[in-house]
């Protein structure tokens, strides 16, 4: 099996730099990587060809159309039996491709995701913000997990499909705002296997502070309505979660203007389900400074997806603008 790694890149040479790194420990060495400058002022030409002697690495600048379309630029131009995508801020596994191809040989999905972990060498806040989006306390509980609900949608930092699915199904035709989960419903109407690789793990740094944190989890939330918009039937109670907690933490600091008893059950359900999530985290990374971050960040994972969620839910749904 030959995989074609197709990384979408956009002002992030130091990123690209380290993921290529990581790429060339690979056990399994039967692949190709595109990288693919999505119009980038500061581009990573001169990285990516440092690389030309230790991978069989192409670098492609083009216009910048975002990541849906920059990834369908590179499944054009892609020899693999298999399409295999990373964001560029993930580090991959030296044992990565040889984990996929095998489980591929026994399992034949056409369409494979896998989840993502915190990698040693991160920071506590990147470390926290990896808690906040895999624990099963926060929206990480329906992600990426063997648990998920209902059907499983592989996320694009750790997505595959084969070059079949590329064929028959196109690619994206989104190129933001919930573009992966878009593109997996579309393969799975169309009769093709989906499944989790549970051992494919990749150590993505997501965002190095928890102001830019905030603003890729708003984006969530707004991708939410926005998968609605074109699969109504996808929208689950459980995605309205960080939507309640939203409201939920709003009538209780209302309530604590107006109505003392009340206030204090709510502060009282609520200060518990923070100490669960500290010493939940406080297991997981064996650190309370880890901890009292992953407390925060989960805080900002919740509002943050939950404010996107409401503002788009009221201004495509209920108000009907687009």
């Amino acid at each position: 099996m030959f995989f074609s790694i197709i990384i979408p890149l956009y002002n992030r040479p130091q990123e690209i730099d380290e993921l290529l790194e990581t790429l060339t420990r690979q056990t399994y060495t039967q692949f190709e990587v595109l990288v693919i400058e999505d119009g980038s002022v500061n581009d990573a030409k001169d990285i990516v060809a440092s690389y030309a002697n230790r991978l069989d690495v192409k670098y492609f600048f083009k216009p910048n159309e975002g990541q849906g379309f920059s990834r369908n630029f590179g499944f054009e131009r892609a020899k693999g039996d298999y399409f295999v995508i990373f964001d560029s801020d993930c580090l991959i596994p030296a044992d990565y491709l040889e984990i996929v191809r095998d489980y591929l040989f026994e399992h034949q999905l056409d369409a494979y995701g896998g989840p993502d972990a915190a990698h040693d060498t991160f920071t506590p806040v990147q470390k926290a913000i990896s808690y906040a989006m895999t624990s099963p306390f926060t929206t990480g509980g329906i992600r990426g997990n063997k648990k998920h609900i209902g059907q499983f949608h592989p996320r694009s930092f750790n997505m595959g499909v084969s070059r079949e699915v590329w064929e028959k199904v196109g690619g994206f035709i989104l190129t933001r705002l919930g573009e992966d989960i878009e593109y997996s419903i579309r393969i799975h109407e169309n009769g093709f296997k989906i499944g989790l690789i549970p051992a494919a793990k990749v150590f993505h740094k997501r965002r190095t502070s928890f102001k830019q944190f905030y603003k890729q989890l708003h984006f969530f939330g707004r991708a939410r309505i926005n998968i609605y918009k074109h699969f109504p039937s996808e929208l689950k109670l459980v995605h309205f979660f960080p939507a309640f907690f939203v409201i939920g933490l709003g009538l209780t600091l209302l309530c604590n203007f107006i109505y003392w008893p009340l206030a204090w059950v709510c502060n009282f359900f609520l200060l518990l389900f923070f100490v669960l999530i500290f010493f939940h985290a406080w297991q997981v990374n064996k650190s309370i400074k880890i901890a009292f971050l992953s407390v925060v960040a989960s805080f900002i994972q919740l509002t943050a997806y939950g404010l996107g969620f409401i503002q788009d839910f009221f201004k495509r749904i209920i108000f009907k603008q687009s």
